[in-house]
């Protein structure tokens, strides 16, 4: 088997992916910033990271993955503070609906969440290894910043010139553009906007700067060297540039073997962000009715190193998309019956062939979707001349679900009928038995309000479950 093939940001070039040790795969991604809820394009970066986990899984590797949350910043001690509320009680709330918001979208949950405010000590210990070997220095404010002008790699990631580098210049903010490199914070000693968020140091009382957060808490949970950092483009510069800067200083090491990122959603031409007011969180999404599958149908349609345009109009091509998938497996299941599985057919063999080269090369999901969409009108045709057995349904039915180990969208976790559902479903062939209809019909209005149609067969009443429904 050939190995997957990866766009590392650190070469700007595609790579053969090979685990740094054994089949042990060790991921860190970073995570949301949670002074207010999450939108859709950071969704975007986190349902890549979540395709490239669940392929590393589909290939057989052992993934542990790490995913940041970002407690302890500029922002967020911002908003608990114009807020009222202790920093610890206002991003609850938003670590929360961060969860509720990955399980909305089928998200496959990270084997570590670590909040920034938990691994303090750790970051204290990685700042005072950075000192002592001289690459940061404290200021006259009791600040720790780190001398990027020492560590001759700075500006490797981001390919920065630093020619124009102004020595002794310095960046207190956690976030700024290349046009303003500097010696930035690793430490920021107390001041009053701070209130009451602050820890003691060996440099007085303060709180720890934003890059150093992911530095501390990947190699506390990975190790000082592993193998895949993940994030938006947006993280290239100046975080993760920054991150690896502070790592690599402190250990000698190679943070990260691979550096992966998403490029932004876009929204009128312009990068979806919470700056520039025109972001949808998943929530707006729901009240306009539509579902998690269908944003996350979306948001994995193209490649991620592209630019994607968000629109409604994207959401209701992906609502009549998952419908043609559903009524293909309806149709496979029924024709499948309790049919033991038999071989594979040739298009449904040759089409996850096709899924698996796609996404061998860099993900290529895009690549990946024309594969299914393939199994899906070569299993009609083939269903329409019935060349297709119950035993071939049934492993049709089998590579569809090998598929969505990897998508995640093809069986809808929601299409199995609950128990109220099937109740319904009992109610109403009683009413039809009794010639009830206005009874029968206030049934079916209910199943329809929940997400179902019932269709009458020859074998019974069968439930499917409405495009955009969620009940």
């Amino acid at each position: 088997m050939e190995p997957m093939k990866l766009h590392n940001t650190l070469s700007r070039a595609l790579e053969e992916f090979r685990p740094m040790e054994g089949n042990d795969v060790r991921m860190y991604t970073c995570g949301p910033t949670v002074y207010d809820y999450a939108h859709i394009g950071n969704f975007r970066a986190y349902m890549f990271e979540d395709i490239l986990r669940r392929y590393l899984k589909y290939n057989d590797f052992n993934v542990t993955q790490v995913m940041n949350l970002t407690d302890i910043d500029d922002k967020t001690i911002q908003r608990s503070r114009e807020n009222e509320i202790p920093l610890s009680e206002y991003t609850k709330k938003y670590i929360d609906a961060f969860f509720e918001d990955l399980t909305d979208l089928n998200v496959e949950r990270a084997e570590h969440y670590p909040a920034a405010t938990a691994h303090v000590p750790e970051m204290i210990a990685l700042i005072s290894r950075i000192m002592e070997k001289g690459y940061a220095y404290q200021s006259d404010d009791g600040s720790v910043y780190f001398n990027v002008g020492k560590y001759s790699n700075y500006g490797k990631l981001a390919h920065l010139d630093m020619g124009g580098l102004r020595p002794g210049a310095r960046v207190a903010n956690d976030e700024y553009d290349k046009e303003n490199v500097g010696d930035f914070a690793l430490w920021k000693a107390w001041d009053e906007n701070d209130g009451d968020v602050v820890w003691d140091s060996p440099w007085g009382r303060g709180r720890p700067g934003w890059h150093i957060e992911c530095s501390a808490m990947s190699m506390k949970y990975l190790g000082e060297s592993f193998d895949i950092h993940t994030g938006g483009v947006d993280n290239i510069f100046p975080h993760h540039e920054n991150e690896m800067a502070q790592s690599q200083s402190a250990t000698g090491k190679e943070l990260a073997r691979f550096w992966l990122h998403c490029e932004y959603l876009i929204v009128d031409g312009r990068k979806m962000s919470k700056s520039l007011g025109n972001f949808f969180t998943l929530r707006d999404i729901r009240q306009r009715g539509y579902s998690g599958r269908e944003v996350r149908y979306v948001l994995i349609a193209s490649h991620y190193r592209q630019s994607l345009n968000f629109s409604l109009a994207a959401l209701d091509a992906a609502r009549s998309a998952l419908a043609r998938i559903d009524e293909f497996c309806t149709r496979l299941s029924e024709l499948a019956g309790d049919d033991v599985i038999s071989d594979v057919p040739e298009w449904a063999r040759t089409g996850r062939e096709s899924f698996t080269v796609a996404m061998d090369d860099d993900l290529n999901a895009a690549r990946a979707l024309a594969a299914l969409f393939g199994i899906v009108a070569a299993g009609n045709r083939a269903m329409d001349g019935g060349g297709v057995s119950p035993g071939e349904a049934a492993a049709a039915l089998a590579v569809l679900s090998d598929i969505d180990r990897v998508l995640g969208f093809i069986v809808d976790s929601k299409t199995e009928a609950n128990d109220a559902a099937m109740k319904l479903v009992e109610l109403r062939t009683r009413a039809r038995s009794e010639k009830n209809w206005a009874e029968a019909d206030r049934v079916r209005d209910e199943l329809a309000r929940l997400g179902w149609t019932v269709h009458d067969t020859d074998s019974g009443p069968r439930l499917r479950r409405k495009p955009g429904g969620s009940g």
